[in-house]
């Protein structure tokens, strides 16, 4: 592998994804392409080797931009570029169905003029909708469609143009879907900084809904490697599942929950333990010392492409 284009590359996963792939394979020559709307940050890219990466500021739904920056035979795209806040897309999906729906097949259209050899989607486990309350359920390849936003409707919609460009084109691609990301650069509304944050100030933590939701959640770098993992071995054609390590409460704190204390860890991130009594309605969210942050409930799993999660114990 030694070309390859990369979209949403200045993002969050993008940019831990195009770190990973330059220190995993320093042979590769990285073309990161990237809007830089309010998700993207060239911070991110600081102290990359530019003999190794090259950043071209473009809109994937441009045609024009898009083929200017695609080498002819690149060995990869893998496309991060997303608007991915619900919030955002409830209060209006226009920029959604652009950038995830038009972009993606303007991304489609350009890898098959030059030839390229592969197309990674990055999709999410959204377009699959919420799991039932049943503790042992799991999505897999075959969980059928269900997106309950705008943002997940345009991603299931981008998917369907992935799968069908391999369908009708044969262009080699492969979807992945992965549930919440954490870690080093995550854009500050998100929910976990947005949370750490509001706690460390004393601010009030947003609850959503009844707050007893579920989510899952993996360290970015983990999830970097199992994308890297599909990229170099996953089956043409097929949609994998890239979750993560540990499931918690996303309501993680109620009125009787008392006061919040906060740790930050400088090398580790969250790390999940049953609550011993096994009721869910229970949130802590704590930690002492160096200790990881530590939210209760939850179950682990595994990341695609490793044998276990590196970044949780």
């Amino acid at each position: 592998m030694h070309k390859v284009l990369i979209t949403g590359g200045a993002g969050f996963i993008g940019s831990s994804f195009v770190r990973l792939l330059l220190d995993e394979v320093p042979a590769c020559k990285v073309v990161n392409f990237d809007n830089l709307t309010y998700a993207g940050n060239l911070d991110n890219l600081a102290g990359l080797d530019d003999a190794h990466h090259r950043f071209v500021r473009g809109d994937i739904a441009n045609r024009d931009e898009v083929l200017a920056a695609l080498e002819l035979e690149t060995d990869a795209v893998i496309n991060f570029a997303a608007e991915s806040h619900v919030d955002r897309s409830i209060a209006s999906a226009d920029e959604f169905i652009r950038t995830n729906v038009l972009g993606t097949q303007v991304l489609l259209d350009a890898a098959r003029e030059r030839r390229v050899k592969r197309f990674v989607q990055i999709s999410t486990d959204e377009v699959m909708g919420s799991l039932s309350e049943d503790e042992n359920g799991f999505f897999t390849e075959e969980s059928p469609f269900a997106p309950n936003s705008p943002y997940a409707a345009s991603k299931a919609a981008a998917e369907h143009l992935v799968r069908a460009a391999h369908h009708t084109f044969g262009l080699d691609v492969v979807i992945t879907r992965c549930g919440n990301n954490y870690g080093p650069r995550q854009f500050p509304e998100k929910f976990l900084p947005l949370i750490v944050a509001n706690a460390m100030n004393d601010e009030p933590i947003p609850v959503y809904g009844d707050g007893l939701n579920i989510r899952d959640w993996i360290y970015v770098d983990d999830h970097c490697r199992a994308i890297l993992a599909i990229l170099e071995k996953g089956k043409a054609g097929g949609a994998k599942p890239s979750n993560g390590t540990a499931q918690i409460l996303s309501g993680l704190t109620a009125p009787a929950a008392g006061p919040i204390a906060i740790s930050m860890p400088s090398n580790t991130g969250l790390r999940s333990a049953r609550n011993e009594s096994n009721d869910h309605r229970r949130r802590r969210f704590g930690g002492a010392g160096n200790d990881p942050v530590l939210l209760d409930s939850g179950r682990s799993s595994h990341c695609v492409g490793s044998s276990r999660p590196r970044y949780l114990e």
